[in-house]
């Protein structure tokens, strides 16, 4: 049996932060975001961690994670490319904008032989949303590689909207809708979820605010998949791009919870959603790293983390 691997994607710059907030110190010990992220998944039982980075900023990454959670975690890198395209396809003159979420995945298809869980670099996600994951993996994998019913089988970590925002700005989240057995049946990609005069609303397109309510869960992009997602990763990809060239070649994304989404409309695949109550902290504005860093030593002084992550 093939032991679950975490898949950390790092590539993105960052564009509201306006640098690296992937490897930026929340502490005196120099640890980043991910730390945190990368000391509950071994705690959870991961035990092999592939970072999808640029090439361009391995050196800084290898830098902070290779003595630090490469001790104690088995790491390897691969890289996110702007040119990595299917047989036909180039790269649109002017395009600098990475190509999403989607893309970024499928760049780790070699490193990955098993099933897999999926988060971003700058957010974390608390410890109780690893452990779950992990053993949902681990008895999707015992059960016989995701088939089920005909779908293949995929988890997602839900979390409630209101413990998921910033003080500081707007962010974008996956808002879903579950059925009462738990089952994902939809995921609306909702961008600037902000609090405005009390009330959580995100930009429609017509530049009107539409609310949302607080208690709706969403998604952060802690996935769990079985290898074939990257088949179906791949399988999209190109009709992503025949659309996307079309329409917005400079700025046309590759996301996740959309080819999720597609998959579960077509009858494909079946996700369950694991609720989590924790607290979300990211770092998506610089102002959210003084806050971040606060709550993840107050978390320390608690004993939930030890005073140096690794030792």
């Amino acid at each position: 049996m093939t032991k679950p691997t975490l898949v950390v994607m790092a590539a993105g710059m960052g564009s509201r932060y306006g640098g690296l907030k992937q490897i930026v110190p929340v502490n005196e010990q120099g640890e980043i975001l991910i730390d945190f992220s990368l000391y509950d998944a071994m705690m959870a039982g991961f035990e092999k961690v592939v970072f999808i980075i640029k090439k361009e900023i391995e050196d800084d990454v290898r830098a902070i994670i290779d003595p630090g959670a490469g001790k104690r975690l088995e790491v390897q890198y691969v890289y996110q490319s702007l040119t990595d395209l299917p047989a036909g396809y180039a790269l649109p003159e002017g395009r600098i904008k990475p190509w999403g979420t989607g893309q970024a995945v499928l760049s780790a298809a070699e490193a990955v032989d098993g099933p897999f869980a999926v988060v971003n670099s700058d957010d974390y996600y608390g410890s109780h949303a690893f452990q779950v994951m992990y053993n949902w993996l681990l008895s999707t994998e015992e059960q016989g590689r995701g088939q089920g019913q005909g779908k293949d089988q995929y988890s997602l970590v839900g979390y409630l909207l209101k413990n998921t925002l910033t003080e500081n700005g707007h962010v974008t989240r996956g808002v879903c809708q579950v059925d009462e057995q738990g089952i994902l049946t939809g995921v609306d990609e909702r961008f600037k979820i902000m609090r405005r005069d009390g009330v959580v609303a995100y930009e429609g397109a017509d530049e009107t605010w539409i609310s949302v309510p607080e208690d709706a869960t969403v998604s952060m992009n802690f996935w769990g998949f079985t290898r074939q997602f990257f088949a179906e990763l791949r399988d999209g990809f190109p009709t992503f791009l025949d659309e996307t060239l079309a329409e917005n070649p400079l700025k046309g994304e590759y996301l996740l919870p959309v080819r999720v989404d597609q998959l579960i409309k077509s009858g494909k695949a079946a996700v369950k959603v694991m609720e989590s109550g924790d607290r979300w902290y990211g770092i998506t504005y610089p102002e959210d790293l003084k806050p971040a860093a606060a709550a993840l030593q107050a978390m320390k002084d608690s004993g939930a983390y030890p005073e140096k992550l690794w030792r």
